[in-house]
């Protein structure tokens, strides 16, 4: 391959070689820095390729094997702010699966609908019954609930084992802010 050839190739191919290193994932700074330095390397060791018509490949190849290698090298850190850091976990979506498995079946499918983000209507829509009746279930599956959770505690206090309220896992996604709203509730 002359000069000539190799400099015709790097004016045709040179953007391709750069939106191919940008489908890869590089930055746009980085893929032409990555594509030139290829370019140049690809020139300096021409002697090494076996196929002239294979040119743009092989000198792709070079520029993500560049871009990769520089990206290991840098340090990728990011520094940390100043001063101190308060965060808060909610354990009411979890206090609240537990809680749960307390209750009844139809009980418990009310309030995981609740806890949905389903309402009073809605639920009386699928049910087929009145938006008034639901509410009066929802209150009296609330208060069973509640007596529930009250025996447990009471009978976790006097020694016995009861049920862990630890972070178990999820089975029904939860809406934090109804979550919070049934523990309040609860004794």
């Amino acid at each position: 391959m002359t000069a000539h050839t190799y400099g015709e190739a790097y004016r045709s191919c040179f953007d391709r070689t750069v939106r191919f290193l940008i489908s890869r994932g590089a930055f746009a700074d980085g893929a032409v820095e990555a594509a030139q330095a290829a370019w140049t390397r690809g020139w300096e060791r021409l002697d090494q390729l076996r196929d002239e018509n294979r040119l743009l490949t092989w000198i792709n190849t070079i520029a993500l094997n560049s871009y990769r290698s520089r990206l290991r090298k840098e340090k990728m850190a990011v520094p940390l702010q100043e001063g101190h850091c308060e965060f808060e976990i909610d354990f009411a979506p979890m206090y609240v699966q537990s809680v749960l498995r307390l209750c009844g079946r139809q009980d418990r499918s009310l309030l995981e609908s609740l806890i949905q983000g389903v309402t009073a209507e809605e639920m009386a829509g699928e049910k087929g019954v009145s938006k008034t009746a639901i509410r009066i279930r929802l209150m009296r599956a609330r208060r069973a609930l509640r007596q529930r959770v009250e025996k447990k505690r009471t009978f976790a206090t006097q020694g016995a084992a009861g049920p862990s309220w630890a972070a178990t896992s999820m089975h029904v996604r939860t809406n934090a802010a109804p979550c919070r709203k049934l523990v309040r509730d609860l004794p």
